[in-house]
This record gives C-alpha cells, structure tokens and sequence, in this order.
C-alpha cells in the first residue's frame, strides 16, 4: 500500500480499493484489538472523504467504504460500550 500511494497517489482509486481491503479485513478479523478497529475506523473515514471528493457520492466505490465504515463504526461501539450488569 505504501508504494501503492506514492506512485498512484492518494485519490488514485486502485490505492483507494486496496486501503479498503485492508481496512476491512481488520475490522473482520475475530482477533481484531481495539486499536485495530480504530485503525480500520479512521483509514475508512479518510478514504471516505478522498473517494466523495474525487469520485462523487454516488460512485460504487464511494458507497462501499461508506457502508463498511458504518459496520466498522458498529463493530467499534460494541466493542468499546461494557456489558452492562443484569
């Protein structure tokens, strides 16, 4: 990914995919930490605004990492949130 960004650029959308593989696969790891997960939270979040402004709203891939930021988002909350006591 790293050499993905430098020759591609950031708004490039093969560097913008294989940021959101990559994201999704350590929000979907069933060993993921919490720092994983804010990891997969915030590269999604960035990517979101590059793919919005470069590619519009609307774009496949745009809609994409909208939805998988909103799972990692969920995913994060219920990880973060302490069982409650019954």
């Amino acid at each position: 990914i790293p050499v993905a960004r430098r020759v591609l650029g950031e708004s490039h959308q093969q560097t913008l995919r294989m940021r959101k593989t990559y994201a999704k696969a350590l929000f979907l790891d069933d060993g993921a930490t919490l720092g994983d997960l804010r990891k997969a939270v915030m590269t999604l979040a960035e990517i979101e605004r590059t793919s919005r402004r470069v590619l519009g709203g609307a774009h496949p891939l745009t809609v994409d990492i909208e939805d998988l930021l909103r799972d990692a988002r969920v995913i994060l909350r219920a990880r973060e949130t302490p069982p409650t006591s019954a």
